[in-house]
């Protein structure tokens, strides 16, 4: 129990890296001024096995699959994807062992990827993603539409950028590329090729006019305005690392797991499960059991002592499997009603400022065409 408590509760070491593994870009880091202005927001973060894309049978589900998740993810507004490797730090001896802990790590490789790519607004995508196997069937893919995939013609004071290598005039400073038809100058002098956020003027920038702005947190724009401003993917090599390598500096306060050997989640009363930063935690096809047991940081404990609460959020189910996927979107939609933040986003009334349903209405036929053109990896 000892054990369990500490990877429960485990907090990230001051200065430790992130994953390196990642093939996303990581945004910059924000001055003390800009973090500091903003009370934290609480978050919700999903953990699910890479090793799910398994049981695709071809790169075109398998990147569906993913699509899926990405979904889900931003619907119910998560903050964070921890996509883990649910056979641990087994090691088979065997060439077929060896090949087939090669597939599953790819497997999480490639879900991570997808799940990143999904997330980063399409202008920026070809800065941060080269032509690569895994992205080849994205196009394809229902676009995310969230908030922050800001049009040219949206006027809001946040933006997602990337530092280009556009020398300033004066020295001082950088050039950061937000979508626009000129480029955004910030007072930061930061390395070419990373994201940022970008906080701009309140008032409409004229065509034609230097767009000025600060370098602020990923965080801020939910803090200021409560817009959803996307997730952040991580990558876990065994399920005691998704706790252990938590990005916050007190680790996760509510830590749930879904299983059909759980409680009834109709068993919980409404507003019960108070958090700053919870997690949800799905298995893959022989569930989350099969991940404790290939991890030998937890000393193969039993399931329900490494979880705040151990839920079944589909009884009584008519199939004999719930696909993970599937999982996700049953999950997320019956604990709305369950959980409470402590800190809790204000509610966002900016609606005008940001792409609206009818921006992504397409004539009848053309939604492959225009699809396929977005991947824009070119």
């Amino acid at each position: 129990m000892e054990n369990v408590e500490k990877v429960k509760r485990g907090k990230k070491r001051k200065g430790s890296k992130g994953d390196k593994n990642s093939p996303r870009k990581k945004k910059n880091q924000p001055t003390e001024e800009n973090s500091s202005s903003c009370e934290e927001i609480s978050t919700i973060s999903i953990a699910l096995p890479g090793t799910i894309l398994e049981n695709a049978h071809s790169l075109e589900l398998k990147t569906y699959l993913a699509g899926q998740i990405a979904r889900a993810a931003c619907i119910y507004n998560i903050d964070e994807i921890v996509i883990y490797d649910d056979s641990g730090s087994t090691v088979t001896a065997s060439e077929d062992g060896v090949e087939e802990q090669n597939s599953r790590k790819g497997c999480c490789a490639q879900m991570a990827r997808i799940l990143q790519y999904l997330e980063c607004p399409q202008y920026l995508r070809k800065f941060f993603f080269p032509l690569h196997r895994d992205l080849k069937f994205c196009g394809l893919l229902n676009p995310l539409d969230a908030p922050h995939h800001l049009r040219q013609n949206n006027n809001f004071i946040f933006r997602e950028g990337v530092v280009t290598e556009k020398p300033t005039k004066s020295g001082k400073g950088c050039h950061v590329n937000i979508g626009l038809r000129k480029d955004a100058l910030v007072g930061e002098t930061l390395t070419p090729g990373i994201r940022v956020t970008v906080k701009l003027p309140t008032e409409d920038v004229k065509e034609g006019k230097k767009v000025h702005g600060t370098v602020v947190s990923p965080a801020q724009p939910r803090q200021e305005t409560g817009v959803y401003w996307g997730y952040t993917v991580r990558m876990a090599e065994s399920i005691s690392r998704v706790f252990s390598q938590s990005p916050y500096d007190d680790g996760y306060d509510l830590i749930i797991g879904t299983s059909d050997r759980g409680t009834n989640i109709h068993d919980i009363p409404a507003k019960t499960l108070s958090y700053n930063h919870a997690i949800v935690v799905f298995g893959g096809m022989m569930g989350i059991e099969y991940a404790l047991e290939n991890d030998n940081a937890l000393n193969a404990v039993d399931s329900e002592l490494l979880f705040d609460k151990y839920i079944n959020t589909a009884p009584n189910q008519g199939s004999r499997t719930i696909r993970t996927e599937e999982a996700v979107l049953i999950t997320l939609a019956g604990l709305q009603s369950k959980l409470q933040a402590k800190n809790e986003a204000k509610e966002f009334n900016l609606f005008s400022s940001i792409p609206q349903s009818q921006d992504t209405k397409m004539p009848q036929g053309s939604g492959a065409k225009n699809s396929q053109n977005s991947l824009n990896q070119e």
